[in-house]
Order: C-alpha cells, then sequence, then structure tokens
C-alpha cells in the first residue's frame, strides 16, 4: 500500500475503483458463466465472497477520493468505470458482441462528467 500512498489522489482513487470495478463485475456476472448449473444460493455465496474483496477497495477508494471530489463527482467516475471495465469482461470473457449501444452509452458518460466537472 505504500506504493499507492505515493501516487496523487485522484490517480489513487481511479485505481482503487478500476481494482473493485473487476471484482464487482466478476460477482454480478461471472456467475452466469461459472456456476450456471449450480442453485442460485451458490451463486449468490460465491458472488457475496468476491464482493467483498470488492467493497475492501472501493470504500477506501471513496474514503482517499472523497478528499478532493464531491460524491456526485465519485459516483459518476464509479460509472465510467463501471463501463469501461463492463464492455471488455462482456465481450472478451462472457464472449458477447460488441455492440454499438456501449459506444453510445459512454457518449452519454462524457456527457455525465462534463456536468458534474464543469465547476470543479
Amino acid at each position: 500500500m505504500n506504493f499507492l500512498q505515493s501516487l496523487p489522489i485522484p490517480l489513487q482513487t481511479v485505481l482503487l475503483l478500476v481494482a473493485s470495478n473487476v471484482f464487482m463485475t466478476f460477482a454480478w456476472y461471472g456467475h452466469l458463466k461459472n456456476l450456471v448449473t449450480s442453485p442460485w444460493y451458490t451463486a449468490a455465496l460465491v458472488s457475496w465472497g468476491i464482493a467483498l474483496f470488492e467493497y475492501l477497495l472501493q470504500v477506501p477508494a471513496n474514503r482517499i477520493g472523497f478528499t478532493q471530489f464531491n460524491v456526485g463527482q465519485l459516483k459518476i467516475m464509479q460509472e465510467v468505470i463501471t463501463l469501461a471495465v463492463f464492455v471488455p469482461f462482456a465481450v472478451f470473457y462472457m464472449g458477447q458482441p460488441l455492440k454499438w449501444d456501449y459506444l453510445w452509452a459512454g457518449l452519454c458518460l462524457v456527457g455525465a462528467v462534463y456536468f458534474i466537472f464543469r465547476g470543479a
């Protein structure tokens, strides 16, 4: 963690949020591929186990980030990161087709980023 603390706070925040999002994406959607034949409660327990690691990264990310960003900025940052992590996951891991809708959703998020950060 000493390496992380030597980085600027915005970069610490983004890196922790990206890492937490990878765990979150696998917790929410990975069971659809890996545990498809398992009962739903097995998938839920496995997902909760994965989500623990997401929270162990996400909570510090937001606490660190809140020293320089407001809560709205943190939320929009999280949404942008979520889409940036989800699209490669959906395409490469889940084998879903790449859709133009991902691009349009990303452009909408660019607008959200503009409006939430324009006063900063």
